[in-house]
């Protein structure tokens, strides 16, 4: 005779990490059984552990997708509850997507993204005879077709002979010293040709991209691309919705549905052209130079009114006193005694991840960055901000390494420069959005961010590490330059003591060399696990 506590505790048992305690993990379910679960929480007095036992076991070997579907439907359509998307997720791999691409696909904040590195990824031999680039549909068709791919495979091939010139170069000029790791010195000199030569890469070039996210954010990352302009991103959003439907279809169901998913997608369609038609009548083009970085505007003006801001955000959580009461007392305070506070809740930050909380959230920054689009591409991954960009383009010209020129691949560099840029004029009267794909890494392209002062500490300590590439350095360096120096956020720029200042120079050694011992650590035997 069976048991029915023991039946309970056995089914929990397969679904549960802790069929006992009040903290556990669902495992062995389809993504929409755990979403419909966590679904019923919101109208439901009964925890997960009743809702698997009373509402799901009678199948959930047989028809408890089906059921979960049917209840994630009605919770999803008949309250149009959001959250409910949330509940679920699924990893997804997109591959041979180009740089152009990638950027519309890491556009969502709540997602996680993995995306090939070109530091760490050679484009110098072409996969099936063919290098990796994009060929779009519409140029492809068109008439500038063969000189696409000849100025393409120009490039490509361009990289391919100058990558074993640039790393015997960097090896000659940062030479292997004594006590320094040879495996971790080739890979660092190794990583640093490949950053120096990047610039030559075309947006066209492609790269993977393994993502997580909920429901929700596949929603509007599959609107997005349904409203793009460019074919590949169109492409790409249909061959997503076909995977997602196979692990997550419920979450889904509303992107292709004439009466929700067309609507947004036709919507973000229209108010992008209507917009780009406006700028292109209202707005005069002004070739006069500007500064790399700039900052545009702050928040609080005055660095008096930001210090208060976050003494206030800090004490806060603290007192029992309204926040106008407790703003005109810190007001009151001599300078000091507000530094006092700021010290306390900044802390001693032993490393760059001790970050202080929230209270800096309240003080805000806007940049006018142009930079190469190789470093944007690193710097746009940070997604506690708010980040636009302009189309590329080869108007703001491009950056060349010093390095380039001392090791005599200057001609050829700008040669390739050259050849890119007369396609991309080709291209820009008729395709001018598919222009874009012939754009080198090494071009300008204008981009702003706004981010508040806890973001910014993140970005800019993180960015400004020696191991980190020198043209986004220096980017983030100018900010916080400014933060101190326009804005007069003196305290807040002096938070962020991780920010460093110096002149990279074989910038990756030190990490390889951590790492190096990181492994060496983890190998068995005298010299590895303490043995």
């Amino acid at each position: 005779m069976s048991d029915p506590e023991a039946d309970r505790r056995e089914l929990l048992a397969r679904y549960l990490t802790d069929p006992d305690g009040d903290v556990f993990a669902l495992v062995g379910l389809p993504e929409v059984v755990k979403g419909a679960v966590f679904a019923r929480y919101s109208r439901s007095a009964s925890g997960v552990k009743d809702l698997l036992a009373e509402e799901f076991a009678g199948d959930l070997g047989g028809g408890g997708a089906e059921r979960a579907s049917a209840l994630y439907e009605k919770v999803f359509g008949d309250y149009g509850d959001d959250s409910v998307a949330q509940l679920g997720g699924a990893h997804v791999a997109l591959e041979n997507v180009s740089n152009v691409v990638t950027k519309r696909i890491e556009w969502g904040r709540l997602a996680a993204y993995l995306e090939q590195s070109t530091r760490y990824v050679a484009y110098d031999r072409p996969v099936a005879g063919r290098w990796r680039y994009h060929r779009e549909a519409d140029v492809m068709a068109s008439r500038h077709a063969a000189r696409y791919e000849e100025v393409l495979d120009h490039l490509f091939a361009t990289y391919a002979a100058a990558l074993p010139v640039m790393r015997e170069h960097v090896r000659a000029r940062w030479p292997l010293t004594a006590g320094t790791s040879e495996s971790a010195w080739r890979a660092a000199t190794r990583a640093k040709a490949l950053d120096l030569l990047r610039g030559l890469l075309p947006a066209a070039t492609e790269a993977n991209v393994g993502m997580f996210a909920s429901g929700q954010s596949y929603e509007l990352l599959l609107l997005r691309l349904a409203a793009d302009p460019l074919p590949e991103a169109r492409a790409l959003g249909a061959a997503l919705l076909a995977q997602l439907r196979a692990v997550i279809p419920s979450f889904v169901s509303r992107v292709d549905r004439p009466d929700r998913g067309h609507v947004w997608r036709d919507h973000l369609a229209r108010t992008r052209a209507d917009t780009r038609a406006l700028a292109a009548r209202h707005v005069v083009a002004d070739p006069a130079p500007v500064a790399p970085v700039e900052l545009v505007d702050w928040w609080p003006r005055d660095p008096v009114d930001a210090e208060v801001a976050v003494v206030v955000g800090a004490l806060l959580p603290h007192t029992t006193v309204g926040e106008r009461q407790l703003e005109a007392q810190v007001r009151t305070w001599p300078a000091e005694q507000r530094a006092e506070v700021l010290r306390a809740y900044v802390g001693e930050r032993v490393n760059r991840r001790h970050r202080p909380g929230r209270a800096l959230e309240r003080v805000t920054y806007r940049f006018d960055v142009l930079s190469d689009y190789g470093g944007f591409r690193d710097l746009q991954r940070h997604r506690m901000c708010t980040i636009e960009w302009q189309d590329l383009t080869v108007a703001h010209g491009y950056d060349t390494p010093p390095e380039v020129e001392e090791a005599g691949l200057g001609p050829v560099w700008h040669d390739a420069m050259a050849r890119a840029a007369d396609l991309f004029h080709a291209l820009r009267t008729e395709l001018p959005d598919a222009a874009q794909y012939v754009v080198p890494f090494a071009s300008r392209v204008r981009w702003t961010i706004q981010i508040n002062a806890r973001a910014a500490m993140q970005m800019l300590e993180l960015r400004s590490q020696p191991q980190g590439h020198p043209q986004y350095r220096r980017v983030v360096q100018d900010m916080h330059r400014a933060i101190r120096d326009v804005a007069g956020h003196v305290a807040v720029a002096d938070a962020m003591v991780h920010v460093d200042h110096g002149v990279g120079d074989l910038e990756r050694l030190a990490s390889e060399e951590a790492l190096e011992a990181r492994r060496a650590a983890r190998r068995p035997g005298p010299e590895g696990s303490g043995e």
